[in-house]
């Protein structure tokens, strides 16, 4: 359940609200409560204009995009790793396929644990995000061999991790990376709108 528009523009009240909506949209997080809620206060005490969901979704966006780079990384690691199965809100279940009608096979699993493992090891201090978009495990296991340049396989553990050379957390790949995984989480929140039967 996320509150309503006026709730959270609600002197007594906005920051409980606030509160509950970032973290429905968004998943928890520390720097939810710590950054962006005070920061999203004082724009809304002096812009007390919020037209939508949509709304406060851009100017959440808008606040993420000027942290340094270690608050947008904690932002990131709030979302669960593709494939996780336990401790997920129901709206990253739902959107990872978990409990769905085609259940995913346990070498897919393996799988995405160890892509997930390969992704961290390559760009240290980040976690994959991607907006899954109703498609399949599987069809995210491809999507992050492409974007690692591993080859297809329902191998558990290959490439070793070993065989992996860290991106440095300087550098321009690392940056683009990071902004990518924001912008596709600012996707999923869109994307959570119409589960909620909000705009």
């Amino acid at each position: 359940m996320i509150p309503t528009l006026p709730e959270i523009l609600e002197q007594g009240y906005a920051s409980n609200a606030l509160a509950v909506a970032l973290e429905v949209l968004f998943e928890h997080s520390p720097v939810l409560v710590n950054i962006l809620e005070p920061q999203l206060r004082t724009v809304l005490k002096s812009s007390p204009l919020l037209e939508s969901y949509t709304h406060l979704i851009d100017l959440a966006l808008a606040q993420i995009t000027t942290w340094d780079v270690s608050a947008q990384s904690q932002f990131i690691s709030g979302h669960p790793r593709i494939g996780e199965n336990k401790n997920l809100s129901k709206l990253s279940a739902k959107e990872q396929g978990s409990g769905g009608v085609i259940p995913t096979s346990p070498e897919v699993l393996a799988r995405l644990s160890h892509l997930n493992a390969c992704y961290e090891v390559q760009y240290p201090g980040l976690r994959y995000i991607t907006f899954v978009n109703g498609r399949t495990r599987l069809a995210i296991a491809e999507e992050m061999e492409d974007m690692l340049c591993i080859p297809h396989s329902l191998s558990p553990d290959d490439p070793p991790l070993d065989t992996l050379s860290p991106v440095d957390i300087s550098s321009e790949e690392w940056k683009r990376e990071l902004d990518r995984a924001v912008l596709d989480i600012g996707r999923i929140a869109k994307s959570r709108l119409g589960a909620l039967g909000v705009n």
